[in-house]
């Protein structure tokens, strides 16, 4: 499994610390992360050496690897190729949709909060008492987002289940901020109790409120971790990061401001990381 790539001495000894923890939780961000960023969402695959990379950490003792995403759990299981018998832990919606691999039993049950009550359920389903009323309100915005907006050249607005995505990747500048400026004021005055997250051209808007860092919390639970790795290039992921704890490895993918301890290039240079994960992982068992 070794790489070409080459990592500061600082890099490869925090995997090396990483690496000889009892029990491991990889968690990952998928798109710029994993996988380049794509025109057509739809299209992102992880790179060979990523799907590699994940297949090679699922497979080792005492080690969960688990993708954390803002896609919808459907669209997530697309794009990382997860069939049902696959060891990948599964975070959907920014961890408010959870497919956990078959057979998976929970180490510890988390200390449930209004904010991860719905994320450390294990139960997907689990919705607000008011369901009905918001997913009426997610497909009236939903729909009152398309027809305002999604004839703007390069505009697409994303269904997701517990709100929707607003996406200008291939917009002008000026066009993708009057639609972004403009779904914020029909949210802010349709739906104002709602969670407002930005990324790389896109906003999305949903009624749950869960996050990565929520997320996160939930996953070392159940997992038992005695350490988390986690990977990303986006904002969201700031908020899994800044959960992070001593003993725990944040790494930033690609440019932006982090509180990341280490930083790589691409999703090429993540993968040739992990791979290196996998190699010192296997040296420190018995």
């Amino acid at each position: 499994m070794t790489t070409d790539h080459v990592f500061p001495a600082a890099t490869v000894a925090a995997i090396d610390k990483i690496a000889a923890t009892p029990t491991l939780l990889v968690a990952l961000d998928f798109d710029g992360t994993l996988s380049p960023l794509h025109d057509v969402p739809m299209d992102a695959r992880a790179t060979p050496s990523g799907a590699r990379a994940v297949a090679a950490l699922a497979a080792l003792p005492h080690t969960v690897v688990a993708l954390v995403s803002g896609r919808s759990l459907r669209d997530l299981r697309v794009i990382a190729e997860h069939e049902d018998d696959s060891p990948v832990y599964l975070a959907g919606s920014h961890g408010a949709e959870v497919r956990p691999p078959l057979g998976f039993e929970a180490v510890h049950a988390p200390e449930p909060t209004a904010e991860t009550a719905a994320a450390v359920s294990g139960a997907a389903d689990t919705v607000p008492m008011d369901a009905a009323a918001e997913e009426a309100l997610r497909d009236e915005l939903y729909a009152a987002a398309v027809a305002a907006f999604e004839s703007v050249p390069g505009a697409w607005i994303e269904p997701k289940r517990f709100g929707f995505g607003v996406h200008v990747r291939l917009s002008t500048p000026e066009d993708g901020a009057a639609v972004m400026a403009g779904t914020d004021a029909l949210v802010a005055e349709r739906a104002p109790h709602w969670r407002r997250r930005t990324g790389k051209n896109i906003v999305e808007y949903a009624f749950r409120h869960e996050g990565k860092d929520t997320a996160l919390v939930a996953l070392r639970a159940q997992t038992g971790a005695t350490a988390v790795l986690f990977a990303g290039d986006d904002v969201t992921d700031e908020d899994a990061l800044r959960a992070l704890l001593p003993g725990d490895l944040g790494i930033r993918v690609g440019a932006g401001e982090t509180v990341a301890a280490v930083r790589v290039p691409d999703p090429e240079a993540l993968a040739a990381l992990l791979l290196l994960l996998v190699e010192r992982r296997l040296a420190t068992r018995p």
